[in-house]
């Protein structure tokens, strides 16, 4: 329709031709109106266009004469524009056929389409105003053989919740602008949820996708169904004349021979709290396994799994797995405010599913990482998180009981060390629970120490390189097979200790290293990030986000596994910043000593916390230094002016080794050596 210049020129034709059974009294508004607009015309015809004087006509001619109708609105037209220009009839027509070829390539897949209704007649007359909009807008013309995506059919319309809309002024295209376009190709959206799914805008509610590699995206709400437009490069879009965003709606995803019916991951509201994302900020979310990594869900009515990870300074963060074909491109995650964590929550994605982050670093780099708090991961060499839930009834509780009545350092302690994947070569975890009790028994011991458990990439580290800090290693089976293992020592009376390294982490570049593209687990400062012993990375204790990514995990294993104590790795290389290094190769601490007060501070929290939350349990400290009060209490302060470490035993290291090379000496000579025996357990 041919835009009007003033706010009432006249009758329109079209509202003519379609109402002719006008009454008197509408007819002598009109008639006002159209004094009125013949003053205005005047006016113009004295600049050379002399047929204003037909639009007086217009109003008092019978509807029976369409045909006039459109030519006095035809020269109307003329008047406003030039002569030249093609009359208002002309157009009009050729709208209609248009609509009649758009009615009939619906009619072909809606058989339905083709029934007129009042309700059909005012979704008829909403096309072609969404049709003129995407003239105006080329992002929104359809291939010549495909239907515009806004036609709604009669049927579709009755639905309560998809009622039309009254005429607007104003509408809208729904097509994405080219700057959402290219930072979700790029992947750096901090925000896709605000441009993709359902919103209400002038004219409807615009519906948009993003599906690389898809043939054609419908939406289908109840008993609506619209096909939505294709704008290139996998982004669909479409306005329909809804009155409100549908409840729930699904998405018909067409590839190349396949159709998939889904939710839309981008309709969800955050399915992380506000109270997780404060913890976390802080750094004090002591279940923090609960709030990242893979959680599966029921969110909103609908199951699926929420993903979150840790990444402040990522530019975007996607999510790639076996359900995309590692494309993360279509799966944007937001940004959840000032904390650094980016959330999605995808409907239809379960146990058993693997996945990783897809990253772009601040230099527009991507890179593919592993979930930090992934509880279940591939056996090495494959590196991907899978998605996990429990399944696991545990039958330890008596022996959970009765572990918190004594303490461990008043109780008989004697324990036997154990390297799972050696021990017995090829057991897995529940063939290790039918052998492993029974043995430890029978040789008198009361508690198993189990070399480092959580997943680590080099086997022949014997675990000390960890990667995965929150899931058993998949070597010998699944977290569940592991706790099936705890389980059957605790109904033997046997308790179970384990190596637990939060000391540093290997430099893999699909897992902590440099995880976001800048230093974020690890100290940003190289001179404190490199272990210079063993090749690796050294946590930044002094960050509170790397301090609660720690101690959340001592939690993790003493509460989700039962584990009654941890034997805290490399401690020393903790405490010391001067620890193998030369001088020029540390810096002194605020005080101008050589104490990592950061290490101090973290050792503390983890241990505080432990003890408070899990009664029974026991920390050891692997602890080789004449460090004071590494089994005093935090809160009371030592000589050195330092609270003690709150650990609850120490590991005596130097037995081991002593006592080996005293007994391998010749009985008479071994009065000369008795030190050797007695040394390593005269320190604390």
């Amino acid at each position: 329709m041919t835009p009007r210049t003033t706010p009432s020129s006249g009758s329109d034709p079209k509202e003519t031709a379609e109402k002719p059974a006008e009454q008197t009294s509408v007819a002598k508004k009109a008639t006002t109106k159209t004094v009125k607009a013949a003053e205005k015309a005047a006016e113009a015809m004295k600049k050379g266009t002399k047929k204003a004087a037909s639009k007086k006509t217009a109003a008092k001619k019978a509807p029976a004469k369409k045909a006039a109708a459109k030519k006095t609105a035809a020269k109307k037209t003329a008047v406003k524009k030039t002569a030249t220009e093609k009359t208002t009839g002309e157009k009009t027509a050729a709208e209609k056929a248009t609509a009649k070829k758009t009615a009939a390539k619906k009619a072909v897949a809606k058989s339905t389409a083709a029934k007129s209704t009042p309700a059909s007649k005012a979704a008829a007359k909403k096309i072609p105003a969404q049709k003129a909009t995407a003239k105006k807008i080329p992002a929104q013309k359809a291939p010549a053989r495909k239907p515009p995506a806004q036609v709604v059919t009669a049927e579709k319309v009755t639905a309560p919740h998809s009622a039309p809309l009254p005429e607007t002024p104003v509408a809208v295209s729904p097509a994405l602008d080219s700057v959402d376009r290219d930072r979700l190709l790029s992947g750096t959206h901090h925000a896709p949820h605000s441009v993709l799914g359902a919103h209400p805008v002038p004219g409807g509610v615009a519906f948009r996708a993003f599906r690389p590699y898809a043939l054609a995206v419908t939406v289908v709400a109840g008993d609506l169904r619209a096909e939505l437009h294709d704008d290139a490069e996998g982004f669909f879009s479409g306005l329909l004349p809804l009155r409100d965003v549908p409840e729930d709606y699904q998405l018909l995803v067409a590839y190349e021979g396949s159709v998939q019916e889904t939710e839309d991951a981008y309709r969800f509201l955050p399915a992380l709290g506000e109270l997780d994302l404060h913890l976390i900020g802080e750094g004090r979310h002591e279940e923090l396994w609960r709030a990242l990594g893979a959680e599966p869900m029921t969110h909103q009515g609908v199951t699926g799994t929420r993903f979150t990870v840790w990444a402040p300074n990522a530019r975007g963060v996607s999510l790639a797995g076996t359900f995309n074909f590692w494309d993360g491109t279509g799966y944007p995650m937001r940004s959840l405010g000032g904390t650094g964590v980016w959330e999605l929550f995808v409907p239809g994605i379960g146990e058993g599913e693997l996945y990783k982050f897809e990253i772009t670093r601040p230099g527009g780099s991507k890179t593919l990482r592993a979930d930090p708090l992934a509880r279940h991961t591939e056996a090495p060499p494959n590196t991907s998180s899978i998605v996990h839930t429990s399944q696991h009834e545990w039958g330890d509780a008596a022996w959970l009981a009765r572990r918190a009545e004594i303490p461990t350092h008043e109780a008989p302690f004697s324990v036997y060390e154990v390297h799972l994947a050696s021990w017995r070569p090829g057991l897995t975890y529940r063939q290790l629970a039918e052998q492993l009790p029974a043995y430890v028994k029978d040789l008198g011991f009361t508690h198993v120490e189990l070399m480092p458990v959580a997943e680590h990439p080099f086997g022949g580290s014997w675990g000390y390189q960890v990667t995965g800090f929150y899931a058993p290693t998949a070597r010998l089976g699944t977290p569940d097979d592991f706790k099936f293992l705890v389980d059957a020592l605790h109904q033997a009376g046997i308790g179970v200790l384990m190596d637990w390294v939060p000391a540093h982490f290997p430099r893999d570049d699909w897992a902590l290293a440099e995880f976001d593209g800048r230093p974020l687990y690890e100290h940003e400062d190289p001179l404190r990030s490199a272990h210079p012993d063993w090749g690796t990375l050294e946590f930044d204790f002094g960050r509170r986000e790397v301090r609660n990514f720690l101690v959340a995990n001592a939690i993790y294993w003493c509460e989700e596994f039962h584990i009654d104590g941890l034997r805290v790795d490399a401690v020393a290389s903790m405490l010391y910043l001067d620890y193998s290094r030369e001088p020029g190769q540390w810096v002194p601490n605020e005080h101008g000593g050589r104490e990592n007060l950061d290490a101090v501070a973290f050792l503390q929290e983890m241990n505080a916390t432990v003890y408070r939350r899990v009664p029974g349990v026991v920390t050891i400290a692997e602890e080789s230094t004449a460090w004071d009060g590494v089994t005093r209490p935090t809160h009371v302060a030592g000589p050195g002016g330092f609270g003690g470490l709150g650990f609850g035993l120490k590991w005596n290291m130097g037995w081991m080794h002593d006592s080996l090379a005293y007994m391998a000496k010749e009985p008479v000579h071994r009065k000369y050596h008795h030190n050797e025996m007695t040394f390593s357990t005269t320190t604390r």
